[in-house]
């Protein structure tokens, strides 16, 4: 077998590699390029392969640095399958429509703005484009062996989100696993990732491969602040990623107030794509660790909000009360609407649920900048701001180490990491080259490696 690494290297976007055996051919993954211009501007260059010889596409996960590339290929002529969990089938129908309703409005703001080189520039791919790929979809279950030419592959479950899968493939006597995004043993959503069978080879992610997540307890922050929150008269605002974030944070809202650990006050989900998700995550309860009973609860507790008049009509609401907006990580959403009226307000809490990349709003906020610049206005932040810790859905290094030595995993194992920055892969390799006994390496962007 051959695998061409063509994204997801030294780099956490873009997941994507070609394996090849004999006349068979399957892309596992097919992620969009996110993050800086330049590796953005990779999404535009088309990919080294003929769409004609293309067996196949397998999805480790929903995600769009895993699966938003899948649009342009359908654009430029893919027909064949594309294989996946019944829930990542689901999630994608949400994500991928979405993407392409962004990149449409992308386009139009840089034409209207006479942005970039072009006069009227295009859309990677449009909304209509996204929605007609989605009848690639394919699903398939965790844990059942299906064949595609010559190779036979398997999807086993890694936590992480719903549906998200480490897909193993078998050909020539061989067997490589690829790890998709890795989940946390004691993740308050998801059930730990199972261990893996005796492998080859194994690509790995290294998201935090120099990085621990900190031992605190989120719930006991959540209750600090919003009980912080209502003692102030205030409104909590909450910043989410619609996928996972927007979920963990519904629970977590409806146990404290069921049991008595923050007083009862109403919580609204401010996002139409999130409250899609969370109907998808209880349709599919049986893959997480909710009951059908903690998800009727969840539902009970928050108030969904799905027109834009149905948002503006929040800022009628008494205080206190809680809203759940997007974008995690404060660069666009309704989530901004709440910010520009209530962020000058000394009553306001800002709660931050993960990480927030450098130059985003969010980490400007988390900073402590005086003022922040909302639909072109400066805005007065007079507000508390506060980071919730623990909600990561990746393993942390040490996670993954015990999660491979708990596999059936050989000594001399080859492992080749990918989806990590560079600081992340160098701490990756160097803590399971001092811990485990697997030939460890870096797999580089456009690198081709036989097993």
């Amino acid at each position: 077998m051959k695998i061409t690494f063509l994204g997801g290297t030294e780099t956490v976007t873009g997941s994507k590699y070609l394996v090849s055996s004999g006349d068979t051919q399957v892309l596992v993954d097919c992620g969009l390029f996110q993050g800086y211009k330049w590796l953005r501007e990779r999404n535009w260059q088309g990919l080294p392969l003929d769409r004609a010889q293309l067996d196949a596409v397998i999805l480790t996960h929903a995600h769009l640095d895993h699966s938003g590339y899948l649009p342009v290929l359908y654009r430029d002529g893919y027909r064949g399958p594309v294989y996946c969990h019944p829930a990542t089938q689901a999630l994608c129908g949400v994500l991928l429509p979405d993407s392409g309703h962004l990149q449409e409005e992308d386009a139009r703001f840089y034409g209207r703005h006479r942005l970039g080189k072009h006069a009227h520039p295009e859309p990677l791919y449009d909304r209509a484009t996204a929605e007609k790929c989605l009848e690639l979809l394919h699903p398939v279950e965790f844990d059942h062996r299906f064949s595609i030419g010559s190779m036979k592959i398997t999807l086993q479950p890694v936590g992480h989100i719903l549906g998200a899968g480490c897909v193993i493939i078998e050909a020539e006597g061989k067997r490589i696993g690829f790890s998709g995004d890795v989940g946390r043993p004691d993740d308050l959503f998801m059930r730990p990732p199972k261990p893996l069978p005796e492998l080859d080879l194994l690509m790995l992610e290294s998201t935090y491969g120099n990085r621990r997540h900190e031992e605190i307890d989120p719930y006991e922050q959540l209750r600090d602040v919003v009980n912080e929150t209502a003692k102030g008269g205030g409104v909590l605002l909450i910043p989410s990623f619609a996928v996972g974030r927007a979920q963990v944070l519904q629970h977590m809202l409806a146990t404290l107030m069921a049991d008595g650990r923050i007083p009862r006050m109403p919580v609204f989900l401010d996002s139409p794509m999130a409250i899609d998700v969370s109907d998808i995550y209880c349709r599919f309860h049986a893959e997480h660790r909710l009951s059908a009973d903690d998800c009727r609860r969840m539902c009970r507790t928050v108030q969904y909000v799905k027109t834009v008049e149905g948002s503006r009509a929040l800022g009628d609401q008494p205080f206190p009360h809680i809203i759940i907006a997007g974008s995690g990580m404060v660069s666009g959403g309704r989530i901004l609407h709440h910010l520009k009226a209530l962020l000058s307000d000394h009553r306001t809490t800002v709660l931050l649920t993960g990480y927030q990349a450098g130059g985003t709003r969010g980490a400007k906020m988390q900073e402590g900048v005086d003022s922040v610049k909302i639909h072109g206005e400066w805005v007065k932040n007079r507000a508390r701001i506060r980071t919730l810790h623990g909600l990561s859905g990746h393993g942390d290094y040490v996670d993954i180490g015990n999660w491979l030595a708990a596999s059936a995993l050989k000594p001399g194992t080859r492992i080749q990491l990918v989806h990590g920055d560079p600081d992340a892969l160098e701490g990756m390799r160097d803590h399971l080259r001092r811990t485990l006994p697997f030939e460890v390496e870096v797999a580089g962007y456009r690198n081709i490696l036989t097993v």
